[in-house]
């Protein structure tokens, strides 16, 4: 047993108190939190840490060591910590940089603004699930910062702020900072779902018939090309992404190693999202005979051009090789969509329309989810499917064929 001190304090009352360790803890910098690193060995410098507990009494004093070292024991301790949740969740960012593209960090910590402003001034270990709790209703009632300042944020966002929340308190409880997630089982209203599904009515992709409308209607347009493989389940990032020499115009196949995105108002340019995502596909002959008047066209605006043309072998470009971004292409969609008199969708939901096409033409699943560069056929089918009424048509024709048929026939049927 640690040696536990009599301390008389000026008022004359009596304590109790012993300094016991409980574990160790980095060094850190002089006047900082940041952990001071050994140069040979790149790893931080550990000191003892000691708690000092204090009582009333000599046998709370005995009891609470033997707590204490009864839960070191088992492994259940959790060592007293005054690192805030701001600080955590830097921490957590920092070793998230390491697994992750750097335009997702962008949106990472975009998104983790908002814990940090509201919630980072809290420690870690005094944050409860009735605080993360009040924290996402106050987003999806008044979380917005800019815009339509003071009115919520959407529910979409807030969940997955919230599912990231989870996994950045969860690493807290892996690294024993905090015993339980307090984000575990804290879920958005159902009030407030029904509010947002209102409140914001999702814009369904486009019709079959719609796709086929845009189609026909842009034949004549420069972008036409860029737009077509758009329209046959490449994301947008791939589209402008897509160089020359990842197409072979003699065997009709394209492959999508290289994206460029966005990433405020700064163009990324980096390998695909997934590594399913690098895939090759078959050129539908529209979408080839469509590229090889653009090889045609981007050669005589060479010519045109002289030294003004930008020659960087990207497909999407201006007329004087310039290359596009996600932005440029969008525009020139939304652009066309007016002209045509067609809703206005977004292109990435242009994918969406591809993708349930595809499925309701039997299209297998397998295949429908290497077309689209994911691994998993169920997420493609659950995100990415979405039959509309004259999909579902023949459904309706196999019923009338069902109610037509003679009763008595059907129960002679062997």
């Amino acid at each position: 047993m640690a040696e536990i001190k009599k301390i008389v304090l000026g008022s004359g009352k009596v304590r109790y108190r012993t300094v016991i360790d409980v574990g160790y803890e980095p060094k850190t910098e002089p006047g900082s939190r940041e952990p001071l690193i050994d140069e040979a060995t790149g790893k931080p410098v550990m000191k003892r840490k000691q708690l000092t507990i204090t009582k009333d009494k000599k046998k709370e004093v005995e009891n609470e060591v033997d707590r204490i070292r009864g839960q070191m024991a088992a492994g259940t301790y959790i060592i007293p910590s005054d690192i805030t949740v701001a600080e955590w969740v830097e921490q957590w960012l920092q070793r998230k940089a390491r697994d992750v593209e750097p335009t997702t960090m962008y949106m990472l910590r975009h998104s983790f603004i908002h814990v940090t402003s509201r919630l980072g001034h809290l420690k870690v270990q005094e944050l409860s699930e009735d605080d993360v709790q009040e924290f996402v209703d106050d987003l999806v009632t008044s979380g917005r910062r800019i815009g339509r300042r003071g009115t919520g944020l959407r529910v979409s966002t807030v969940t997955a702020l919230l599912s990231r929340l989870r996994e950045c308190l969860g690493r807290a409880v892996v690294r024993r900072v905090i015993p339980v997630n307090p984000a575990q089982y804290v879920k958005v209203s159902l009030q407030a779902k029904k509010r947002d599904r209102k409140e914001h009515q999702r814009a369904k992709p486009w019709t079959l018939a719609e796709v086929q409308q845009f189609i026909a209607g842009i034949e004549t347009d420069r972008l036409y090309a860029p737009l077509l493989l758009s329209l046959m389940g490449l994301r947008p990032a791939e589209v402008v992404g897509m160089r020359w020499e990842d197409i072979d115009l003699k065997l009709g196949a394209l492959e999508t190693a290289n994206t460029r995105t966005m990433m405020g108002s700064e163009v990324v340019e980096k390998n695909t999202k997934t590594e399913a995502g690098e895939r090759g596909l078959p050129l539908p002959s529209k979408a080839d005979g469509a590229l090889k008047k653009l090889r045609a066209r981007q050669a005589k605006e060479k010519l045109a051009a002289g030294e003004g043309y930008t020659d960087n072998g990207y497909v999407t470009v201006d007329e004087l090789g310039v290359v596009l971004n996600t932005q440029q292409l969008r525009k020139c969609a939304y652009r066309l969509m007016e002209q045509l008199g067609l809703r206005r969708v977004r292109l990435y939901d242009a994918r969406h329309s591809c993708m349930t096409y595809l499925a309701v033409s039997g299209v297998p699943d397998v295949v429908l989810a290497a077309w689209a560069g994911h691994t998993d056929a169920s997420f493609t089918k659950k995100k990415y499917v979405h039959p509309d009424v004259e999909d579902l048509r023949p459904a309706a024709t196999a019923w009338d064929a069902f109610h037509s048929k003679d009763p008595e026939a059907a129960s002679e049927a062997p």
